[in-house]
């Protein structure tokens, strides 16, 4: 199973759309610049990064980044069976199981940026991880301390966050370090998230998650503050609130995702920060972080990778590989109806069409398909293949009714056997 997982505040940064400028999922920065009144175009530009640093800045623009990178994995066909997100990126997973808008999304984000700037300068706090420490060590550091400073993050095993008042972060440090912490890595954060000091930010917040619309999540969605799946869109406004003030439990939510089945995380956004962490915390799952188009290729491979494509790559070791199948999706919601010409063609003929390279059976009238040629229309909508390639099987019938970013076709793309 393929899951989805989103990046929190930290992970932005500066120039970070220029590589998705010429991609067709660059399109949701207009909608997004439109929705928040802000110039989001470019903070994903051309902001430095004392400016991306801001928390405002950071949210909004690392959650646009990540919606990007998503449309761009839908586009290939890829849905995931979970989703779940840090921080920040819990939002993200919200409108990619569909249980919050694109603008409802934008919204709460903006106001949560707003709400949690405005408290981090009224009590300025920071943040350490502390490296090498246990859960109950951390915690223990956090009590010795008689200060302001609670855990924020468990992140994997052996790598805790805390913060608080300054002072208080700096007595707890020291306090791990007699426990057994390894390291201490001070965060450049303003602002203690996830603690009793983001309390003036929540009422603003739950304002804000009473004005918007919540939907039941098309796929489970992993809740940060009790690493539980929730399928009700009535509970979602009151665990993004708790959320605010309370610990990421990202440790536990991967143990969650390993539990049910989850064999590939992919990390939709800037940086790369999640997937070290599936490596630590679930070594038996494979991750990978989708920063920028290049890394599209590397998904579908990983994705792809049952034991026939894992031999063949290991018998072309130094090659790039890229996998050879590809999937077209739906435009748009409707009702699906296949191109006259491609559907007189029986789906066994267009198996065996592909399944014996050099037969000739590839060049069978209407089954070779070239960029934008039609493969059939979703309503008034047109259905058109992104990719060369032979059409090997429909995965939508005639008549059938899709959601956009469905699967309709299978096809085998130029450069493996044909």
């Amino acid at each position: 199973m393929l899951a989805f997982t989103f990046p929190g505040q930290g992970s932005q940064r500066a120039g970070m759309g220029h590589a998705w400028m010429d991609h067709p999922s660059w399109e949701l920065v207009a909608e997004a610049d439109d929705v928040s009144g802000r110039d989001v175009t470019a903070l994903l530009l051309d902001a430095p990064m004392d400016e991306l640093t801001r928390t405002a800045n950071a949210q909004l623009s690392t959650f646009v980044m990540s919606l990007i990178v998503l449309d761009a994995v839908e586009r290939l066909g890829l849905l995931p069976g979970a989703c779940a997100g840090h921080s920040l990126g819990e939002y993200t997973a919200l409108v990619a199981s569909g249980a919050l808008s694109l603008a409802d999304g934008t919204r709460l984000v903006i106001e949560r940026g707003d709400a949690m700037q405005v408290a981090a300068d009224r009590q300025p706090g920071t943040m350490a991880a502390l490296l090498g420490i246990t859960d109950d060590d951390a915690e223990a550091a956090c009590r010795r301390a008689e200060a302001e400073v609670w855990v924020a993050n468990f992140n994997a095993p052996g790598q805790v966050v805390v913060a608080g008042s300054v002072e208080g972060v700096a007595i707890a440090t020291e306090r791990a370090k007699e426990l057994g912490a390894r390291k201490v890595l001070p965060l450049p954060v303003a602002g203690a998230f996830h603690t009793q000091l983001m309390v003036p930010a929540r009422a603003r917040l739950r304002q804000s998650l009473a004005e918007v619309t919540f939907h039941a999540p098309e796929v489970p969605v992993v809740a940060n503050v009790d690493n539980r799946v929730h399928t009700g869109r009535e509970e979602w406004p009151d665990l993004l609130s708790a959320q605010l003030c309370s610990p990421v439990r990202w440790r536990q939510s991967l143990e969650t995702l390993s539990g049910r089945g989850t064999t590939v995380v992919a990390e939709l956004g800037p940086g790369g920060v999640l997937t070290g962490l599936v490596r630590r915390t679930t070594p038996d799952v494979r991750g990978v972080s989708v920063a920028t188009p290049a890394d599209l290729d590397k998904l579908m491979d990983m994705v792809a990778g049952t034991d026939e494509w894992t031999a063949s790559a290991e018998a072309h070791q130094g090659e790039h590989l890229y996998t050879s199948e590809r999937v077209i999706v739906s435009p748009a919601p409707g009702v699906f109806e296949p191109d006259v010409q491609l559907a007189a063609l029986e789906t066994t003929a267009l198996a065996e069409a592909t399944a014996a390279p050099g037969s000739g059976a590839g060049a069978e009238p209407g089954s070779a398909l070239m960029v934008g040629d039609r493969v059939g229309t979703v309503g008034l909508t047109d259905v058109r293949t992104p990719f060369d390639g032979i059409l090997v099987r429909w995965l939508a019938v005639r008549g059938e009714r899709v959601v956009e970013g469905q699967p309709v076709a299978w096809i085998r793309t130029k450069g493996s056997s044909w």
